[in-house]
């Protein structure tokens, strides 16, 4: 995989993946984001085996491909970077090489099939329901904080009334 972006192009999909992205994991795999490069796009995927986020954003790609790395790591990177400058990914063998004016990082790689993807949904069933009775039903939800040991009750704000 080969491609160059402007660092605000690559920053803002990892910052709206970033948060589903396990600091201390059961696998290594869940550590590092789904890098994907073909037909100009990057689509940039995190997951904690719950919940899947992508996004993308428009890249050149020479040589497109599918690769997982740190994310935490690469979202550092990113952050250190001057605003807009031209940051190129390339990856050789087991590592991928970050460079950016005189700028150059190196980050090992997991293989792209090791990544674990969550299922995809294709509901077919929509339902529909009355607001007042949705807020009711909101309003007798109790939530657990298994880590303080209590029950907590949701929030309504102002704006919602």
């Amino acid at each position: 995989m080969k491609l160059t972006a402007a660092r605000e192009d690559l920053l803002a999909p990892l910052q709206s993946v970033i948060g589903v992205v396990e600091r201390r994991q059961t696998m290594p795999v869940l550590a590092n984001v789904l890098l994907s490069a073909r037909d100009n796009r990057i689509n940039i995927t995190g997951t904690d085996l719950e919940v899947e986020l992508v996004a993308t954003s428009m890249v050149n790609v020479q040589q497109g491909g599918d690769i997982t790395i740190p994310g935490r790591k690469l979202l550092d990177i990113f952050r250190s970077l001057p605003e807009q400058a031209s940051v190129t990914l390339a990856t050789e063998g087991e590592r991928m090489s970050i460079k950016a004016g005189r700028s150059r990082f190196t980050l090992s790689t997991l293989a792209a099939a090791e990544f674990p993807l969550v299922e995809e949904i294709n509901a077919q069933q929509t339902l529909t329901i009355a607001q007042g009775e949705f807020r009711r039903l909101i309003d007798k939800t109790h939530f657990f904080d298994g880590s303080a040991g209590r029950s907590v009750l949701p929030e309504r704000s102002a704006a919602g009334n």
